[in-house]
């Protein structure tokens, strides 16, 4: 008999200690040669199950023909199966000590069949051959945190359909929605899960193929392919990631030896199961998943959905007689905390240059700082609190904006204890919480406005930046994830307006290096002023490395114009406008600042210079002081 593919006993050691980071290159389905002959090595991890077979399209289906052999009790089974091609599909029909029989996916499959069927494909296991050496190398290149990072968030299967309501493929999706987002001007694409789910639904949150691309839009290799198009025309992949839980589809990984393997408990609140994170195997499974991607699809961020999920024992309990509390009384996940910290020091040493982030939702303290500093370890988190104070502020009724101003104010209260993200995501358009452009009151002119200043607001506050796509369109309706973005709302005067002003300002978020080089510490930003509730103002600095390189920002959200509006700025000199939300081409009233303007030695917010602009309804004005090599005409305002 043609021998299999073993796990050494480090790595079975490895393996049971869940620091086994690779062991996707062993478990699963590979293509290898056995004593000469070509075929497939099984290895499957299932302890305390009776009996394992192979069966697949390549044996009608045969419960007995490819039977595993478990090695030394270890729970691991192998086999050899010669003579069988890439593609065929497979599972493994498990019986149990009491003779219970069923089939179930392969938790390391590399490739699956197209929901709604559920089985593993053979996967060719030949490498690719990447042409994104460039990008590769300059990912390498300085710090993250002091480059700029504006995301566009994606759910693939939605950005565009065909007219007949198929999806497009990986590769059809190369070629266009790649040069969209490129010419948007955004920095980085983030991808709500590819990793194959069951239902189409969940977008892809309650995984079963922890290692596989969805087939719904194409092969392994055609998403590298996708990853490799985004590389080489300048753009970073970001993969949303969920370890917190997993459904219970039958061919998934709940129930997988009969009784509770990779689950430790339900969770009520999701219908899904939690991941055992004291058991070693299930970590070395889970960060497997992530170094499979950052290796084998050279993605350049992991987005770790669901952490707060994970951090609490009780999270989504819905009865109060299940709570559970760790061993000093408290409600937190010591084992799952463990993991985390695990999870992202082992990335940290092995991918150094590829960024983790949290969806974290609670005030869990050092999220972003390293393990051995008492930290979780990831690079950045998702600030919930901005996200939910500013939306609360943007659809507050103007009257009543000035009562609830501190909804604007109060997030720099907390703004460099973590690295933010500002996240205007796809969970906030969707279950009833209307669009963006649907949050905002006034007429339809007012909407847009309120658009552009949540925008400008966004992208001149310190963090990162992140919307979700159909944002840049103001579409209406909420995102629905069975069919296309509204893109016909282009053709309208106002949609399309905006969708230029995004671009615009896109450009000019990455061409300030004050909007992004300390964007993560008050080296950063100063307040000018902070408290003008009664106009509904704040104003404030933006700073680079260079003081030439600094912005004088100010975000006005009422309705009301104002003239002479005297604003403090940090030195003596010529100040223009470099970018306003109202200019008319992006469906503004065109109330800009058209002439530089000469400072006044009139101290005002703190400072001993200060110049007096036209401050626009419901929109922005940035400032930048002019070298003296390039004054032109400047407006004296002294003498008028």
């Amino acid at each position: 008999m043609l021998q299999p593919i073993k796990l050494s006993s480090e790595e079975r050691f490895l393996f049971g200690e869940g620091t086994y980071y690779y062991s996707y290159q062993k478990l699963g389905a590979h293509a290898v040669k056995s004593d000469g002959v070509c075929g497939y090595n099984f290895a499957l991890w299932a302890p305390d199950v009776k009996s394992v077979h192979v069966a697949g399209s390549f044996n009608n289906w045969d419960e007995t023909q490819y039977p595993m052999y478990c090695d030394n009790n270890t729970g691991i089974w192998y086999t050899f199966i010669p003579d069988i091609k890439a593609g065929e599909s497979y599972k493994y029909y498990i019986k149990t000590h009491d003779e219970r029989g069923f089939y179930k996916a392969d938790p390391y499959a590399f490739y699956t069949e197209c929901p709604p069927e559920t089985a593993s494909r053979l996967s060719d296991c030949k490498e690719y051959r990447w042409k994104d050496a460039v990008w590769m190398r300059k990912r390498a290149e300085g710090s993250v945190f002091e480059k700029p990072m504006n995301i566009y968030e994606v759910h693939l299967g939605s950005w565009k359909c065909h007219e007949d309501g198929t999806l497009y493929t990986y590769r059809e999706l190369a070629d266009e929605l790649i040069p969209y987002v490129v010419d948007m001007g955004y920095t980085h694409i983030e991808l709500l899960p590819v990793m194959e789910h069951p239902f189409g639904g969940s977008w892809g949150y309650q995984t079963t193929g922890y290692f596989a691309p969805t087939s719904r839009q194409g092969t392994p290799d055609d998403f590298k392919y996708f990853v490799e198009r985004c590389h080489r025309k300048g753009l970073g992949v970001i993969l949303d990631w969920v370890p917190g839980h997993f459904c219970r589809d039958a061919h998934g990984l709940g129930q997988f030896n009969g009784g509770k393997l990779f689950e430790s408990d339900d969770h009520e609140q999701w219908g899904t199961y939690r991941f055992d994170f004291e058991r070693g195997e299930v970590c070395s499974f889970l960060i497997s998943s992530v170094f499979y991607w950052l290796s084998e699809f050279h993605v350049d961020g992991i987005r770790v959905d669901g952490v707060t999920s994970m951090l609490y024992l009780n999270f989504g309990t819905l009865n109060e007689q299940k709570k559970r509390y760790n061993q000093y009384g408290g409600e937190e996940d010591l084992a799952a905390v463990e993991f985390i910290k695990r999870l992202n020091t082992a990335v940290g040493k092995f991918f150094p240059n590829v960024m983790m982030m949290a969806e974290e939702s609670t005030s869990w303290p050092l999220v972003t700082y390293p393990p051995e500093k008492g930290g979780l370890g990831f690079h950045f988190k998702w600030d919930m609190g901005w996200m939910n104070d500013t939306l609360k502020y943007m659809k507050t009724d103007f009257p009543y904006r000035p009562y609830n101003h501190n909804l604007l104010t109060f997030s720099m209260m907390y703004a460099f204890k973590e690295n933010f993200v500002l996240s205007l995501s796809h969970d906030e358009v969707v279950h009833g919480k209307l669009s963006l452009i649907g949050r905002m009151p006034g007429d339809y002119w007012r909407k847009f406005a309120g658009m552009r200043a949540l925008t400008l607001y966004q992208m001149c506050h310190t963090g990162a930046k992140l919307n979700f796509m159909g944002s840049e369109i103001a579409q209406f309706i909420e995102w629905r994830y069975y069919e296309g973005l509204e893109w016909f709302l282009t053709e309208y005067d106002a949609h399309r307006d905006y969708q230029y002003f995004v671009k615009e300002l896109n450009a000019f978020y990455k061409k300030q290096k004050a909007l992004w080089q300390k964007s993560y510490s008050w080296e950063g930003f100063e307040w000018l002023d902070a408290d003008n509730n009664e106009q509904s103002i704040i104003s404030f600095i933006r700073k680079g490395i260079r003081p030439s390189d600094d912005l004088v920002i100010l975000l006005n959200f009422h309705p009301n114009v104002y003239f002479d509006y005297r604003i403090g700025v940090p030195q003596k000199g010529v100040y223009e406008e470099i970018f306003n939300s109202d200019r008319v081409e992006f469906g503004g009233s065109g109330k800009i600042n058209a002439v530089p303007v000469e400072s006044e030695e009139v101290a005002f917010h703190g400072k001993q210079h200060s110049v007096r602009i036209t401050v626009p309804p419901i929109g922005g004005v940035v400032l930048k002081r002019v070298p003296s090599n390039k004054r032109g005409r400047v407006r004296d305002k002294s003498k008028e």
